[in-house]
């Protein structure tokens, strides 16, 4: 098996992908992760994975890279990380009572071959009506500032939460494992 690489400096990615028990190392990609005018958001989210995934090729040539990257969609908008309280609590009134879709982009490159297989994957949570209260206990408990939309599920932040859906949980958090080992079964690797 090539050696794995994960294109991320994300420690949610990194805690996600330690349960497949493969062994594996992180290295952060630098790219810009700006978006495009016209682009939509599956778009933007699977050419930023794939995009992280090539970044590294340079000193990884033998190897099995997988990039990541996820917005928060709330009706016609991209959420992205909010980075401040300020911020965070915005988001969270504008999605009281309605339905996020977090989609997350994930590509898997062989950087030997060239091979790239690349996907987006949908996961929608249904919102509990939020008053500013609730919002303010929950970013001065968990401070979710570096989480799109401000949600940390693997926290208190599923306490937001009405109802989830989608076919993989673990794409909420920021790396489909489902999807990621049907990839790296078409790669050979065996799991477990």
């Amino acid at each position: 098996m090539l050696p794995l690489l994960l294109a991320s400096s994300s420690v949610y990615r990194r805690e996600l992908l330690a349960r497949l028990q493969l062994p594996f190392t992180c290295s952060s990609p630098d790219i810009d992760e700006s978006h495009r005018p016209g682009e939509t958001a599956v778009d933007l989210v699977k050419r930023l994975a794939e995009e992280k995934a090539h970044a590294l090729t340079d000193h990884h040539s033998a190897h099995l890279i997988i990039g990541s990257d996820q917005v928060a969609v709330l009706g016609d908008s991209i959420i992205g990380k909010p980075h401040t309280f300020e911020k965070a609590r915005e988001q969270l009134l504008a999605a009281s009572g309605t339905s996020v879709t977090f989609l997350t982009g994930l590509a898997l490159l062989n950087s030997q071959t060239g091979r790239c297989q690349v996907d987006c994957i949908p996961f929608t949570v249904h919102m509990r009506t939020l008053d500013s209260a609730r919002i303010e206990r929950y970013l001065r408990a968990e401070q979710p500032y570096d989480c799109a939309g401000s949600f940390k599920a693997e926290g208190l932040g599923v306490s937001l939460f009405q109802s989830t859906e989608g076919p993989d949980a673990t794409s909420l958090i920021g790396l489909p494992l489902i999807r990621l080992v049907d990839m790296l079964l078409t790669e050979s690797v065996q799991i477990p």
